[in-house]
């Protein structure tokens, strides 16, 4: 058994035609999409147009609970300018995700915890703005009642995996599309890559359990770059560059 996990696109369709490529090359014919798939200041009406019709076993995010839930004069900027590209039948495919999804009887997928779509399930933040890998006590808390052997997440746009002390795995697959922001909760803090290419993983399940390998892609960033600085937002420009928020 082996397939590909996706995350945190974020409106970036030239991240994910080249991450969709890759993993064609790979033989991949199966992928698991964590959420996060619209929400930003670059191409979300194009980005819905290639993701839907893939028919793609996919979670709803935070940002894509938001684009369904919140008034739109009231949505945050990224959010704000992925609704203006959205049809109505955009919409509906998010109303018709679920939060979380049993796959295949094997893994537990979800877009950031169990029970909250906007908690890191891997990383906390400290007062001071460092993020860092949580005690592996408050991950395996989390994870309580989750009897299966592979957990899926993003939220984070890290690629992280995290062995849990009685053999569960789980697996941060990255972001493609968004390699570093900014948010203000718990605390002010930055989340970057330090790179622009697009991230996800392959998930494998071997004699000895399930592995993982986290693959970059490289694409035209500086194009989403230039298209994110024409529109205003030079925060997303620098991360589109470079995977630093400037």
């Amino acid at each position: 058994m082996r397939f590909a996990a996706i995350a945190d696109i974020h409106g970036n369709h030239l991240a994910l035609e080249a991450v969709l490529s890759a993993i064609r090359a790979e033989g991949i014919e199966e992928i698991v999409n964590l959420g996060d798939f619209f929400s930003g200041p670059l191409e979300a009406g194009r980005t819905a147009d290639l993701l839907m019709p893939l028919g793609l076993i996919s979670v709803l995010g935070n940002h894509d609970r938001y684009l369904i839930e919140q008034d739109p004069a009231a949505m945050h900027a990224s959010d704000a300018a992925a609704y203006r590209q959205l049809t109505g039948s955009h919409l509906d495919w998010l109303r018709s995700l679920p939060f979380d999804v049993v796959y295949r009887g094997e893994a537990y997928l979800c877009h950031a915890t169990p029970k909250d779509d906007n908690l890191y399930w891997l990383e906390s933040v400290s007062p001071e703005g460092l993020v860092f890998l949580k005690p592996i006590e408050a991950i395996e808390a989390l994870a309580e009642g989750i009897d299966l052997p592979l957990i899926l997440c993003g939220h984070s746009h890290l690629p992280r995996a995290v062995r849990l002390s009685d053999g569960r795995l789980i697996v941060n697959p990255g972001s493609v599309g968004c390699p570093a922001y900014d948010d203000d909760l718990p605390y002010y803090h930055k989340v970057e890559a330090g790179h622009p290419l697009a991230s996800y993983a392959i998930l494998e399940k071997t004699a000895a359990g399930w592995i993982w390998q986290f693959r970059t892609v490289a694409y035209d960033h500086m194009a989403m770059s230039a298209l994110a600085a024409e529109r205003g937002r030079a925060d997303w420009a620098s991360a589109l560059a470079a995977g630093w928020v400037r």
